[in-house]
């Protein structure tokens, strides 16, 4: 992967442009970034890093990140992304779990993590970025970085070595570390053609405000735009702002986004209207994690004068549905069609394909580049991943006579009341159409005449809103748009939904505390 993404490009070409919260920026070429991660690597190597062996990187958007991933795949060696908001159990865990011998680390950081250093127990050194005093022995500055050689033969990896270990958000059990190959970059490759209308063209410039740490950050934004010699904004703020952040994107002129549903819609929340949008420069703007409601989606074409490109993906096998917005029409609700060299299947519980219109599992079938080799020391829970040479999502949906997937939901979100099966996400789209509503949620909850009612868990748009009025308006407009046997008998106001760190709502979480009830 590394060499492919630093190979023919320009020693002069802009790669990364660095961009404080004070939007200073400075700009990094692929030079610059081949240097780097040659020094990086002869260090590392001293450190008695070498193939196979795993790195942890916890940092945000910025130069060190791309240079410790760049110089651990030339190694040979496997990088393990960690989220810099993960609390202390939650990164020693992973970081033993995959047994790393190394850990990259921002210095401002060092004093948490220093607390718990010695709970990782196959850390041998720590290297640290920025400016750093008062560290322990193991603890390695980045300015032994600059001063290593950058003359550095890469390591002969095949395509199917490992490359990464990303961990699952955990949803269901302890995370598990998903294990991908070098080949899953090439895999992403038509994804985000589709997804930003034949990428790269001239004037692209790609940002996202997703973790660098997450797939989704990663593989669909990072390191896909890096090898197709796009420039990436690498922008770090304590947390999403949509003034600075629409301020951010006039300013550097951006022209592709990956924009998680959620930011799109603390966007429409904080800055609806379109006065506001003028001036920009985006081309594209790619959206996934979770459905866009009809009206969000309407909003984003309106504001934005682009039409949004929903895709699909997980972190074992990612990036397998998109919407191409050049080639074809999307439907509004739809995750798109499967992406090119990828064999999707919708199968039902006895493992049949389901046909056109009914609902079934997404399954990959392997072998795919995209879908992980397996799970870091869990092989059971491999084996029933991808039983039957396919991969599980564990998510339904349903397609149509033109090949347009629509998610229905988790297998275990669906929600059957009365012998009907329903999945929440039209259920919230529905409600989410309500302007009082600015987030929800909705889950079956069990009931001894129906077996289970549909409860929604509604975030308002302000706090002095009639709540009794605002339920019977859900309720109705849920009878309307969707059928009486779908609407919420029962309606909580609440202050917040449970979420993971990427954005997606836990509904998991809404069950166990109403089964707590």
């Amino acid at each position: 992967m590394a060499e492919a993404i630093l190979a023919r490009k320009p020693d002069d070409a802009v790669a990364l442009i660095d961009v404080g919260e004070d939007f200073r920026a400075k700009s990094y070429s692929f030079g610059a970034l081949r240097a780097l991660s040659s020094r990086l690597a002869n260090l590392l190597r001293t450190l008695g890093v070498g193939a196979g062996d795993r790195v942890g990187i916890l940092l945000s958007q910025s130069l060190e990140l791309v240079v410790g991933h760049l110089a651990t795949y030339g190694l040979g060696a496997i990088a393990v992304p960690l989220f810099t908001l993960f609390g202390g159990d939650a990164l020693t865990y992973r970081i033993n779990d995959a047994g790393c011998k190394i850990l990259v680390a921002d210095g401002q950081d060092w004093e948490r993590l220093a607390q718990i250093r010695s709970e990782w127990t196959t850390v041998q050194s720590v290297i640290l970025t920025g400016s750093i005093s008062g560290t322990a022995p193991d603890v390695v500055s980045w300015s032994q970085v600059e001063r290593a050689s950058d003359v550095f033969q890469p390591y002969r990896t095949r395509s199917d070595d490992p490359a990464l270990i990303i961990y699952t958000s955990g949803t269901t059990g302890a995370p598990k570390g998903a294990v991908h190959a070098h080949r899953v970059l090439l895999g992403h490759m038509p994804g985000v053609a589709m997804s930003h209308q034949r990428f790269p063209q001239p004037g692209d410039l790609m940002w996202t405000p997703a973790d660098w740490a997450w797939i989704g950050g990663l593989l669909d934004v990072l390191m896909p735009s890096l090898y197709d010699g796009v420039g990436v904004i690498g922008y770090r703020p304590r947390k999403f702002d949509p003034e600075r952040t629409i301020e951010l994107i006039k300013r550097f002129q951006i022209r592709n986004v990956f924009f998680p549903p959620t930011a799109l819609r603390l966007l429409r929340h904080t800055i609806p209207h379109a006065s506001a949008y003028q001036d920009l420069k985006l081309r594209t703007i790619a959206s996934g994690g979770e459905a866009l409601s009809p009206d969000l989606w309407d909003w984003i074409r309106t504001v934005f004068s682009v039409t949004p490109s929903e895709f699909y993906g997980q972190t074992e096998a990612n990036l397998l549905l998109s919407n191409a917005p050049d080639v074809f029409l999307p439907q509004i609700g739809s995750m798109g069609r499967a992406v090119y060299g990828h064999h999707i299947h919708l199968i039902d519980g006895q493992g049949n394909v389901s046909d056109a219109f009914e609902s079934g599992e997404i399954a990959l079938k392997l072998p795919d580049p995209v879908a992980f080799l397996g799970y870091w020391n869990r092989p059971d829970k491999t084996f029933v991943k991808t039983a039957g040479g396919l991969v599980h999502t564990g998510d339904l949906a349903r397609r149509d006579e033109s090949g347009n997937f629509f998610f229905v939901g988790r297998a275990d979100d669906v929600i059957n009341s009365s012998g009907y099966r329903m999945g929440p996400t039209e259920i919230e789209a529905a409600i989410l159409s309500h302007p009082q509503v600015s987030m929800a949620a909705v889950i079956g909850k069990p009931d001894r005449l129906r077996g289970e009612i549909v409860k929604a868990f509604v975030v308002p748009a302000s706090p002095t809103i009639d709540r009794n009025t605002v339920t019977r308006e859900i309720q109705e407009l849920v009878r309307q748009k969707l059928g009486a046997h779908e609407y919420p008998r029962e309606v909580a106001f609440v202050d917040s939904l449970p979420m993971t760190t990427t954005g997606k709502i836990q509904r998991r979480i809404l069950r166990e505390q109403e089964h707590e009830r």
